[in-house]
């Protein structure tokens, strides 16, 4: 069963920074945008690039991310050599059980399931950033330039270079040197842990990198690093468009925030590079006689009876008479009483906030997942 490339991708992180929101579920199947996962970026990509297969490399509170991702069929990867696979650690007969250790020790232990496809390439991706991309044009690129390993880059602010590992680059965009969070990068030139390596240069790397014991078995801490070091051709593909790890609560709030921009790059409702989901079945939207809305997404099965401003509510949320919901994101199955007021807020599935409650204010984004953060307004 060859495969020209075949694309890894890395979903088993926390994100503790993201709170209440992956106490119990993994970063990569957090809400975003009013209908999507995280994870379905980084899976509507490889379909919509051309790649058939698709592993899934799951460790974190993974049982909802398994049960997502094994549906294939929603981004158009099941068929005849086709698939999306879900690859938790496993016991092995010669090395027992063991998690996974860092990026490329979930890749190593994984060189079996590669093995069976015979690719070229390998594509590795992570499981938690929003964007669009072609990977076939990446390839293209990696194949022009005989490549052993081509990183997907950002130009970053220089205060954001600070927090992600900088590619210094000649002037044929060959990487030279690189530096994991410097305190003072020498450029801008963020990598965005995504990485096209020939498959038999990786495999022997993989290998030899599990048998190091003093190795972080990190593709941005070892591997790369290992490869400058023996002179392996590494190049950037630069990339231009829109891309955000939401690590952060504000961040995540800001991504959704993004979408209302009308020149928001990301364009969602882009007919060319469609972005794939689970499409719950659910009731239309109702919209009351005196709802107000202005500059929101709204999806189905919500009912408005109060106002919406620059806000994205997912499926199946209750506005109730006299409420208003500013500035926020409202998760799916969210109650919002009558007369309440939620402002700046991330509210998580399923919370209820009373009559006359107000939650939020101008000052800071929250993210409201217990009902005791919710105060009436007496």
């Amino acid at each position: 069963m060859k495969t020209e490339m075949l694309a890894m991708i890395l979903a088993g992180g926390r994100g503790t920074r993201l709170l209440d929101l992956t106490n119990k579920v993994a970063k990569p199947a957090v809400y975003y945008g009013g209908k999507y996962r995280i994870i379905d970026f980084p899976l509507s990509n490889a379909a919509n690039s051309g790649i058939d297969i698709v592993g899934v490399l799951t460790q974190y509170e993974s049982i909802l991310l398994n049960a997502y991702v094994s549906q294939g069929s929603l981004w158009g990867l099941t068929g005849r050599n086709k698939g999306v696979f879900v690859l938790p650690p496993r016991e092995k007969s010669d090395e027992g059980f063991g998690q996974y250790k860092g990026t490329a020790d979930a890749i190593y232990q994984n060189v079996d399931f590669m093995d069976m496809y015979e690719p070229e390439y390998v594509l590795i991706l992570s499981g938690d950033h929003i964007y669009k991309m072609n990977y076939a044009k990446m390839l293209a690129e990696h194949k022009k330039k005989n490549a052993d390993l081509t990183v997907a880059d950002l130009e970053v602010s220089w205060e954001e270079a600070k927090q992600f590992g900088i590619m210094n680059t000649d002037d044929e965009d060959r990487i030279i040197e690189g530096e994991e969070k410097p305190a003072k990068p020498k450029n801008n030139l963020a990598s965005m842990g995504i990485y096209i390596f020939n498959y038999k240069t990786l495999r022997k790397a993989l290998i030899d990198d599990a048998k190091d014991e003093k190795s972080a078995h990190d593709f941005g801490k070892n591997i790369i690093p290992t490869y400058l070091a023996k002179g392996r051709k590494i190049y950037a593909y630069r990339f231009n468009g829109y891309w955000k790890d939401v690590g952060t609560v504000d961040s995540l709030w800001q991504a959704n925030m993004d979408l209302l921009d009308d020149k928001n790059p990301l364009q969602l409702n882009d007919d060319s590079w469609k972005i794939y989901t689970e499409d719950v079945p659910t009731t239309p939207q109702f919209i009351g006689p005196k709802a107000k809305i202005k500059r929101a997404y709204i999806n189905q099965g919500c009912k408005i009876n109060g106002t919406i401003e620059n806000s994205v509510l997912f499926r199946d949320c209750e506005i109730g008479k006299g409420a208003k919901v500013i500035d926020s994101v409202i998760m799916p199955e969210v109650k919002i009483g009558e007369g309440a007021v939620v402002q700046n807020c991330i509210v998580v599935e399923g919370l209820e906030i009373p009559d006359g409650a107000v939650v939020g204010d101008r000052s800071k984004i929250q993210l409201i997942a217990k009902k005791g953060q919710v105060q009436k307004n007496d």
